[in-house]
């Protein structure tokens, strides 16, 4: 089973259900250009999401959370 994406921008929009988060977020934004956004980490550089247009769009897995404590 392939893992469900969400995105969120920097303005709080978020963007739920991507299955193939490049190309669904370029299909809902009717765009085909987009770059990768990297921050930088112990470990070098880690691609963390994507800028498209004005929009900085970081993603996140979604996974179940099932009770008890963070």
């Amino acid at each position: 089973m392939q893992p469900i994406m969400m995105a969120i921008d920097q303005y709080g929009h978020t963007y739920h259900g991507l299955t193939h988060p490049r190309k669904d977020l370029c299909e809902r934004l009717g765009v085909s250009h987009v770059e990768k956004t990297y921050v930088d980490s112990s470990t070098g550089p880690k691609h963390i999401g994507y800028t498209i247009g004005g929009l900085w769009l970081t993603v996140y897995q979604v996974t179940e959370w099932i009770g008890g404590q963070l």
